[in-house]
């Protein structure tokens, strides 16, 4: 579904289903955003109630945390986004399709 790590192709290698006309936008990043902040939220409450670590460390590792977790999730939700916009036959697809400006 993918060219690169989150351009996508113009059409599905598998199907050739043009994929070129869809609207994923800033929804993807959002979606990112909230899962990536609920986990670290819950990292943070964890570790000082069980184990009082030093901030600076505490501070490393979730970072390392959020940043591995967003890198993860992003383009996996990006095609999330593109499979409900195909799935609900919006932007495009499953009809003609406006033309790409």
């Amino acid at each position: 579904m993918f060219e690169g790590y989150l351009k996508v192709a113009k059409t599905c290698p598998v199907c050739q289903e043009e994929l070129y006309h869809h609207r994923a936008d800033d929804g993807p990043a959002y979606l990112t955003i909230l899962v990536v902040a609920h986990v670290v939220g819950f990292a943070v409450h964890i570790m000082w109630v069980q184990w009082r670590p030093d901030p600076l460390i505490m501070a490393t590792i979730l970072t390392i945390l959020a940043v591995g977790l967003s890198l993860f999730l992003l383009p996996r939700l990006k095609g999330m986004v593109v499979g409900i916009q195909w799935s609900r036959r919006m932007h495009g697809f499953g009809g003609e399709a406006l033309p790409e400006t």
